[in-house]
């Protein structure tokens, strides 16, 4: 019999204290439940939240309008328990997506005193950052444009700058800007997003920035998959909610945020938060760690036919290739504080993957590879053959990418390919083929550090792996390297 706890929210808020751009299905089941969890602990909340999706999708703005922001997140630990939360701390939210409705409401809110911090969940490629530098791409259009309009923004980079351009002028301290997307740094990328195209603007402006603004990093963690009609019906029929703003996630939830808010914060601590004085340890961990595993899981278990990340995890020639990623090429380059156990991390890991009540798509995963590839694999497999060690669950990671976009589907059309430089690798796959694709794909300067394009042991291994999906499949593959183990 499953066991449903319910939770309900009954708390006032009192004001609006953080503003956050990305009003997706991550947000409301992560930051927006600790947040309902400290209003409920204390009864009132000078915390309240404004939320405002910056893309082309309103549907999620109307229905939580309906529905005066309420909404619900079920959190499963198994089949059998569950937990369901109403969360009401939500107490605006806005549309600013393609035709730029409600940018005026939004900026407004960002600078009006109330506002004490800004956070984001605009994926990897919101920043408008080169995934290998880490600089403002600013030959990239909307950055182009947020240049020549800087008060009529289209980017999260250039919402944040005006927002703190008119607090400069009316004499209103800056918010904090808190980054909470899976990118190495994320504080200092999200400071060097905004400090760059200021510095495009107005020069005083950028200084302003740099003295005055804090970036701290943070890591995030809970799995948290995009909702569809099967999902909803699921939630009528198990749960009786019918909710069409709810959000389905994992019962586990870790938040570590480095701790500097000069203009103040929640007690997010008591709420089980990391309040930490160096994020990067925890941030690093979890990218190689759990992101790295997810991209693994997602391009090879997408070529083995799987559709869910349970299914694949449950595939008896995957998950062992998987567990050998964490322990032989993701931990090996870490440098975690004392009392962090990589090894129970990893089963953890594993039994969280294995949740087949989440149904976590392997596509929605795969999505923007060459935003997320530097920091999930890149990195490590450079640091793991500098110190002379193998990089072949990386290379054959890399080589299913490679497959995935660039084969036709089945029927012979072109696959479309969700990642910014999808025209690219369309113009790869007709002029390429075998070796040669597999090199051009290796030189693109977007993706693979320089350091890692130069060493030909790379190319060799990605070369390897790429030639043997083609030759031998992919199964025979895992089967080859358990052998070989």
């Amino acid at each position: 019999m499953r066991v449903v706890k319910r939770v309900h929210s009954t708390s006032p808020v009192r004001e609006i204290g953080i503003v956050h751009l990305g009003l997706g299905a991550f947000h409301r089941a992560h930051q927006a439940v600790y947040l309902q969890r400290h209003l409920n602990r204390h009864g009132t909340s000078e915390w309240g939240l404004c939320s405002a999706n910056l893309r082309s999708n309103r549907a999620v703005v109307d229905q939580l309008r309906e529905q005066d922001g309420r909404y619900h997140v079920a959190e499963y630990r198994d089949r059998e328990q569950v937990t369901l939360r109403e969360i009401g701390v939500l107490r605006q939210a806005l549309y600013v997506g393609e035709g730029g409705q409600e940018l005026e409401a939004l900026l407004q809110r960002m600078a009006a005193p109330s506002t004490r911090i800004v956070t984001l969940t605009v994926t990897e490629k919101g920043y408008c950052l080169n995934a290998v530098t880490g600089q403002l791409r600013i030959e990239d259009p909307v950055i182009a444009h947020d240049i020549a309009h800087p008060h009529s923004p289209r980017t999260a980079p250039g919402i944040v700058l005006e927002a703190l351009r008119r607090r400069r002028a009316s004499g209103i301290a800056a918010f904090t800007v808190l980054c909470c997307d899976n990118m190495p740094d994320n504080g200092q990328r999200t400071r060097q997003a905004v400090a760059a195209l200021a510095a495009m603007q107005d020069e005083e402006l950028a200084q302003w920035v740099n003295d005055h603004v804090a970036f701290p990093g943070c890591m995030v963690d809970r799995i948290v998959p995009a909702m569809d009609d099967e999902s909803f019906t699921r939630l009528e029929q198990e749960l009786d909610c019918n909710d069409r703003a709810a959000v389905v996630c994992e019962s586990f939830s870790q938040w570590v945020i480095e701790d500097h808010f000069p203009l103040g914060r929640p007690d997010w601590e008591v709420e089980g938060v990391q309040m930490v004085d160096d994020v990067r340890p925890f941030e690093t961990m979890k990218l190689r760690m759990l992101n790295g595993s997810h991209s693994l899981l997602a391009y090879v278990g997408m070529l083995l036919g799987h559709e869910s990340v349970s299914d694949a995890i449950n595939d008896a020639d995957l998950a062992p290739f998987v567990e050998r990623y964490m322990t032989e090429e993701a931990a090996p380059t870490l440098q975690m504080p004392a009392g962090i156990d990589l090894v129970a991390y990893a089963e953890d890991l594993k039994a969280r993957f294995a949740n087949d009540n989440l149904q976590h798509r392997l596509r929605q995963i795969a999505m923007d590879g060459s935003q997320k590839l530097p920091q999930r694999w890149l990195l490590g497999a450079q640091q793991l053959l500098d110190q002379g060690r193998g990089i072949d669950c990386t290379a054959l990671g890399i080589a299913a990418w490679i497959y995935d976009c660039t084969q036709p589907r089945p029927d012979g059309s072109t696959r479309v390919i969700d990642d910014p430089l999808s025209p690219t690798f369309t113009d790869l796959a007709q002029r390429f083929e075998g070796a040669s694709l597999v090199d051009a794909f290796l030189d693109l300067e977007e993706v693979f550090p320089g350091a890692l394009r130069e060493r030909a042991d790379f190319r060799a291994s990605v070369q390897r792996c790429y030639r043997a999906l083609i030759d031998e499949g992919v199964r025979s593959v895992l089967r080859t390297f358990a052998a070989h183990n």
